[in-house]
């Protein structure tokens, strides 16, 4: 099946002579793609995609009189006028025109239509059945009640079982772990929901969502269940893992992956250590916090804490959390800096659950778990068709991995 490429988009192959000078760069796709905010900029820069392929296709089959009505028509009328083209010009159309930017959608073979292409996509920015119902009404004239709507986007579940158990490689180096908190209709009670997800750097240096999960409230137990779905899904070893400071959860990882390193995300410890330092003295400690977790090596960063202890007596409590957690902390003093930039913190993870978070904060309460876990994977399958590049200086990173863990790396 035909559909966008990383250089530009899809051009029929009778058409590219004629195309070549309109050929969209993949820079200025890409900032194109930023820029859209609305269901209307989706539009608008669909119709700018397809319009090059539309103006020049199959104009030899359109007879004399309808080039002599088109060229007779005003503006308004020409935009609508359907342009015929043959059935396999036409399925490549549908692969862009399915996902609301131009690219492949992952959804696209289990939907009917162009229209609930259009549907799933836009669910997926994170619009309400509500805004997509007005939107075709408004937009297209095209009248969807909202429980259709719902039905369209439920035909995603088979990909969301079939994505929930595919195998996966058989180690990652890195792997990000976190939870999202949403409110969840359970039982006629609206309860606390968590989201566990994975996110891993794969041995190419790409980052792949291992996947979703929801349970009741994140705890190791239920952390250790992700975990054992994940070595029954084929991951024998994880070289890292970076989490946060949730209680027991380097202990978890253990008792399924001894062999892995466990690294508490520092960035999580300085908001902790800080929370309750006065303005006044903030910026200070802030810099001098800094010694601790940029020293050369763990000596010196246990060195630089009881100095700090030392000189701000006053908030010695909210060091002492430093030292009691040492152990879980001072994994990445071992690693080189390259490693050490991608696993002291788990931002990896955090910029992805921003990106959930746009997609699903006009939902305020999910009428059940399955809701919750298809909008969760349809924006995931948004937001990874743009995880075209590797980690950056990942030759670098995967050369001093397989020093620091001789023989485990496998591709």
């Amino acid at each position: 099946m035909p559909f966008g490429v990383p250089g530009g988009f899809f051009v029929p192959a009778d058409n590219q002579k004629t195309m070549n000078t309109n050929v969209l760069s993949y820079a200025e796709y890409q900032r194109k793609v930023k820029g859209l905010k609305t269901p209307e900029d989706v539009a608008a820069f669909a119709q700018e995609l397809l319009a090059p392929v539309l103006s020049t296709g199959d104009r030899n089959e359109e007879s004399e009189d309808e080039r002599k009505d088109t060229r007779s028509a005003p503006p308004a009328e020409i935009t609508r006028k359907r342009v015929h083209l043959p059935k396999d010009k036409m399925h490549a159309l549908r692969s862009i025109a399915s996902s609301e930017v131009g690219v492949f959608s992952p959804w696209f073979d289990v939907v009917g239509s162009d229209t609930e292409a259009m549907v799933i996509s836009l669910y997926a920015k994170g619009l309400t059945t509500r805004d997509i119902s007005n939107y075709l009404k408004n937009m297209h004239g095209i009248e969807i009640a909202q429980p259709s709507i719902s039905a369209i986007t439920d035909k995603v579940f088979p990909l969301v079982k079939e994505w929930q158990s595919r195998s996966l490689s058989s180690c990652y180096p890195v792997v990000y772990l976190d939870g999202l908190h949403f409110k969840v209709r359970d039982a006629g009670k609206i309860a606390s929901k968590v989201a566990y997800i994975v996110l891993g750097i794969n041995q190419y240096g790409q980052k792949e969502v291992l996947g979703i999960w929801v349970s009741e409230s994140e705890g190791s137990k239920f952390w250790m269940h992700v975990l054992n779905d994940l070595k029954n899904r084929g991951v024998d070893d994880i070289l890292i893992a970076c989490v946060d400071g949730l209680k027991g959860f380097p202990e978890a990882i253990k008792a399924i992956y001894p062999h892995t390193d466990v690294q508490v995300c520092i960035t999580h410890q300085i908001r902790h250590t800080i929370m309750f330092i006065p303005h006044k003295d903030k910026k200070q400690f802030c810099d001098e916090l800094k010694t601790i977790y940029i020293a050369p090596t763990e000596e010196a960063g246990l060195e630089a804490l009881k100095q700090m202890m030392e000189r701000w007596p006053q908030y010695r409590s909210y060091l002492k959390s430093w030292e009691t957690r040492w152990i879980d902390l001072a994994p990445f003093f071992n690693y080189p800096q390259p490693i050490r930039k991608m696993v002291y913190t788990t931002n990896a993870i955090e910029n992805l659950n921003r990106q959930f978070r746009k997609v699903t904060k006009t939902t305020t309460i999910f009428p059940h778990d399955d809701a919750l876990i298809k909008l969760l994977w349809l924006a995931q399958a948004d937001i990874t068709q743009g995880w075209v590049l590797t980690t950056r200086n990942w030759g670098e990173v995967l050369a001093q991995l397989n020093i620091l863990f001789p023989d485990r790396v496998h591709f």
